[in-house]
């Protein structure tokens, strides 16, 4: 056998070698059951989670309403009756004044958005704290009912709103959304700066 023989022969058991240990390598990175083919099925269950929502603008402002009652009302209880007269600055609102106006506020902007009759709530800021905090949660008990129905399909439609100005009720939506986060912050500042921690400041329960 030549030399020239023997190169070949060699070469291809070197390339039979090489085959072969790619070959083994390929199945112990991806045995059967491996996390790579397993990672196949959890991927399509997030694709899954993330499926397109149906009412993305009306549904998330709904879902913000039970948060907001819980911690507006809270706060509004919070306050003790005789601070309801309380101004950080004299040319500021009272805490009834801001009580009263977040109650206003939910009667008015739901009614927009849902087409319905607003409550004939009838309060002032000088109101004792009882009736007050009682028309707070029958705002948000209003809302909750009269939003119900409401969905994505005439976000487009324009309503007329602070007087003379017309706005969209998606608008809307996000302006009632707003004032639940601005009124809550203002509630909370108002309790600070008299000592008392805000709902969402609480210690959690041991």
């Amino acid at each position: 056998m030549t030399r020239k023989r023997y190169t070949s022969i060699a070469r291809t058991l070197l390339l039979v070698a090489s085959l072969a240990a790619a070959s083994a390598g390929a199945r112990q990175a991806a045995p059967t059951g491996s996390p790579t083919q397993a990672k196949a099925p959890a991927d399509a269950q997030e694709t899954a989670k993330l499926a397109p929502v149906t009412n993305p603008v009306s549904g998330a402002v709904k879902a913000q309403l039970p948060r907001f009652s819980k911690n507006m009302v809270a706060a509004a209880e919070a306050m003790p009756a005789d601070k309801y007269n309380f101004k950080p600055t004299p040319e500021m609102n009272s805490f009834a004044h801001l009580v009263m106006h977040i109650a206003q506020s939910n009667n008015g902007l739901c009614a927009k958005i849902s087409d319905t009759p607003a409550p004939d709530a009838k309060m002032a800021d000088t109101d004792p704290k009882e009736k007050l905090v009682a028309a707070l949660k029958a705002s948000f008990e209003y809302c909750a009912t009269s939003l119900e129905k409401v969905d994505d399909s005439k976000l487009g439609d324009q309503m007329m709103l602070f007087g003379n100005r017309p706005f969209s009720r998606a608008a809307v939506l996000i302006i009632l959304s707003d004032d639940w986060y601005d009124h809550y912050g203002a509630q909370a500042t108002y309790l600070r700066l008299n000592g008392i921690l805000p709902p969402t400041a609480q210690p959690a329960p041991k």
